[in-house]
């Protein structure tokens, strides 16, 4: 199932806080990928570029520059609930 994202903002400590279309809110922590991915090392070494996550177009997932991305499914996944659903 697609879980299209809605909006993104950056939280301390390389956290991301997704809405996603369907109402539901979820906390991802960025720590794990940057432990494992190179790509994502560069959040540490750039100051400023984790703040600058965008939305994909169509909600796909999040985006930092051509080399930097996560899909939605990736944060809907492993995102921890936020809030309640909005209904």
């Amino acid at each position: 199932m697609f879980h299209a994202i809605e909006t993104v903002a950056t939280l301390p400590g390389y956290k991301l806080s997704v809405l996603f279309r369907s109402g539901e809110s979820k906390v991802y922590d960025m720590d794990n990928l940057m432990a494992r991915h190179e790509a994502f090392q560069s959040f540490r070494l750039t100051r400023g570029l984790f703040e600058q996550a965008k939305v994909a177009a169509g909600g796909y997932g999040v985006y930092w520059n051509d080399d930097i991305d996560i899909s939605c499914n990736e944060l809907y996944a492993n995102g921890k609930l936020a809030t309640e659903p909005k209904t």
